[in-house]
Order: C-alpha cells, then sequence, then structure tokens
C-alpha cells in the first residue's frame, strides 16, 4: 500500500524535466492546424464572461456581489474555475488521447496526467494575468495579498490533479464518464457559486455550509480574497484544513485506483 500511495509522486519528481517537455508540447500541438492556434485557448474563455456579464447585467439587471462590481466578481471567481475545468476535461482523456504511449512498457504512463493538468496551467496564467489587470482597471489594484493566487492555483492544481488520476484511469473501462463530468461541470459553477452571492443565503445557515462542503467553494473564495477582498488566508484556517483533508484522501484515493487499474491500460487500449 505505502508503494502505491509514495511511488506516484515519486515518480512524478523524477520525471519532472520529461513532464515540463510534453507540456509545453501538448499545449502547442492542441491548437495546431487551425488559423488563429493558441489564441482560441483564450477566446472561448472570454466569450464565456461576456455571455454570463451580459445576461446577469444587461438582461436580468443584477447589480453589485458582495459589494463588488458584478463583471469583477464574476471574472475573480470563474478564472480558478476555467483552470479546474480544463485540467478535468483534458486529464481524463489524457491516457486515451496519448494511447500509443500507453502500450509503450517502457514509458512512465502516470505522469500523462499531470502533463495535460501542466497544459492547462499555462492557459490559466494568462487568465491570472487578465483578471488581474480588468480589476486593477476598475479601482482594484493589487496588493500584498495578491501573491496568496499562487498558493490558491496551487491548491487548484492539486485538487485537479488528484481529480485526473481517478477519472484517467477510469474512463478508458467505463467511457460514459466523459458526459457525467460534462453534466457534473455544468451543474458544478452554479453550485460553487461563482456567478451568485453565498451572502444572501444567510437566513439558511445549513445551506450555506453545504455549499462550502464544496472544495471549489475554498478555492474560488481564495482567489476574490487575494484580488477583492484583501483578506488573508489565515483567516480561514478550518476551512484550508478541510480542504487539504478532502484532497489528500482524494490524490490517495486516485494514486490507488490508477496504480491498480494500470496494467490493464494497454490491453483494453
Amino acid at each position: 500500500m505505502k508503494e502505491k500511495i509514495f511511488g506516484l509522486p515519486l515518480e512524478l519528481y523524477h520525471n519532472r524535466g520529461l513532464i515540463l517537455t510534453l507540456a509545453k508540447n501538448d499545449f502547442k500541438t492542441k491548437y495546431a492546424g487551425s488559423y488563429l492556434g493558441i489564441v482560441w485557448a483564450f477566446i472561448q474563455p472570454i466569450v464565456t464572461i461576456m455571455v454570463y456579464w451580459f445576461v446577469f447585467t444587461v438582461g436580468l439587471k443584477a447589480g453589485d456581489m458582495a459589494e463588488y462590481p458584478f463583471v469583477l466578481y464574476l471574472i475573480s471567481g470563474i478564472v480558478p474555475w476555467f483552470f479546474f475545468q480544463d485540467a478535468l476535461n483534458a486529464g481524463t482523456n489524457g491516457l486515451i488521447e496519448y494511447n500509443y504511449l500507453v502500450k509503450k512498457v517502457v514509458f512512465k504512463i502516470s505522469i500523462l496526467p499531470m502533463v495535460k493538468v501542466i497544459s492547462a496551467l499555462f492557459v490559466h496564467v494568462f487568465f491570472v494575468a487578465f483578471a488581474l489587470v480588468v480589476c486593477a482597471a476598475n479601482g482594484y489594484p493589487p496588493t500584498i495579498h495578491t501573491i496568496q493566487i499562487i498558493y490558491y492555483t496551487g491548491c487548484t492544481f492539486v485538487f485537479s490533479l488528484a481529480f485526473v488520476y481517478i477519472t484517467s484511469a477510469v474512463v478508458i473501462f467505463f467511457r460514459d464518464l466523459t458526459q457525467i463530468i460534462s453534466i457534473f461541470l455544468q451543474v458544478g459553477i452554479w453550485l460553487t457559486p461563482i456567478m451568485w452571492d453565498l451572502g444572501r443565503m444567510a437566513d439558511h445557515p445549513l445551506f450555506v455550509k453545504a455549499f462550502k462542503l464544496n472544495p471549489m467553494y475554498y478555492i474560488v473564495s481564495g482567489y476574490r480574497d487575494s484580488i477583492l477582498g484583501r483578506v488573508w488566508l489565515t483567516n480561514h484556517l478550518k476551512w484550508g484544513l478541510y480542504f487539504w483533508c478532502v484532497t489528500i484522501v482524494l490524490f490517495v484515493l486516485g494514486t490507488v485506483i490508477f496504480k491498480r487499474l494500470k496494467p490493464h491500460f494497454a490491453d483494453v487500449l
């Protein structure tokens, strides 16, 4: 059991150079052949933000959220969600996409999920910069609290990776999982919450606690605290402890599942 749990982190560490090289190539080849190339990685999320902004501010006449302009509240919360969404979608199908590597006996296929998550991280860095510029232009310039984004990005990275090790292994044997994840992400963006203020449910404390049990709520709130609220992460130590407990459990579970199913990958693919 110890080998299954600690063996994977050691493999990732020892192959860090190869992982970074493959992640760079994955990012470049993902949009190869299209006229706009890598630009497509940024167009769709930006269009999504514009659609949500138009629907809520123009169509539904939504006012400020938690005392912040809606567009800033939306951007600061949806940026980490885009990272999680891209990492989960790409990582889940990573082994299937690189099936020719999976079939090679000498190749460390355990690094492929991490390759996909790092590839998604490249786009995320751009959107963090985009969010900081937009917020600064609207009266919320970066402060010393902004440095916490590095920590919360790390939280999103590890949480996504833990998830991906489970889904990438299971999807090989249960292809319908891809559709289930798509539905999960569609619902999850509303349950986090990202486009509405949980503070408006103060009269329903049980519902508030239920929403906060979603690990992504801790991350999204952390991004907002870093960019808009100027709140230190030490103010939420209990929720931070809860988040890391859930993430570690998921990572251990993902490691065990991946290692147990690994010998059968090549046969099924």
